[in-house]
């Protein structure tokens, strides 16, 4: 409905909004302090990003309730990552927060939101370029890769913190003597992580065929 989809551009515009900033943000902030910006990008713009990461929340709502036709566990797979590696590994730990990993990851997840969130905008008004088209359905796989690897380094990097500190760490008293090592669930995580990477490069290749097949944009556009 018309209701609806303007909620959608609503919510795309804002998002766009947000990664834009932060995106140019960080080019800035790298053009004026070179490698010494790295180092406290989080503390300058982890705020906003957070806002962002909690925003695409509602992403999985929207494909709950049918509004968004996309499938729904790539997504929620995609979104759950991200919550999971900020939220969990990288704000708990102030030590991680300084490491360049968090700038790389960052570049990365906003670079492709960029370009995501203004191909979404445009579909809802039925505007498509064949370059926006193709980069959307492109150049999210390479950059989904890196930041599988990022994440992961960023894991691998907190472990050490996370052994030190106890965080999240729990240790029930007697009778129960029952404990969960957090920087075991951690490397399981990895497991995980790696494995539902598996899934979502085999769906992204499938939107990609979806879209980018021979006569696709051509449709769309006239």
């Amino acid at each position: 409905s018309f209701t609806m989809n303007t909620y959608l551009f609503v919510y795309d515009l804002m998002q766009f909004c947000g990664h834009s900033w932060i995106f140019t943000n960080m080019i800035i902030r790298f053009m004026s302090f070179g490698k010494d910006s790295l180092a406290d990008t989080f503390y300058s713009i982890g705020l906003v990003m957070r806002l962002c990461q909690l925003l695409s929340i509602l992403e999985i709502l929207h494909i709950l309730i049918g509004i968004d036709k996309s499938r729904l566990f790539p997504r929620c797979l995609q979104i759950t990552e991200r919550i999971i590696v900020l939220f969990v590994v990288i704000n708990s730990q102030e030590e991680v927060q300084g490491k360049y990993v968090v700038c790389v990851l960052f570049f990365l997840w906003n670079l492709l939101d960029v370009v995501r969130y203004t191909y979404s905008m445009l579909a809802r008004m039925g505007i498509y370029y064949q370059l926006l088209t193709w980069l959307n359905f492109s150049l999210c796989i390479p950059l989904y890769l890196l930041s599988v690897l990022a994440k992961a380094f960023a894991i691998c990097v907190s472990l050490p913190y996370f052994e030190s500190f106890g965080t999240y760490s729990i240790k029930l008293p007697f009778p129960f003597a029952f404990s969960i090592y957090f920087p075991y669930v951690l490397k399981m995580y990895l497991l995980v992580l790696f494995i539902g990477m598996c899934f979502i490069i085999q769906n992204l290749f499938s939107e990609r065929k979806a879209h980018l097949g021979t006569g696709n944009i051509k449709k769309k556009r006239s």
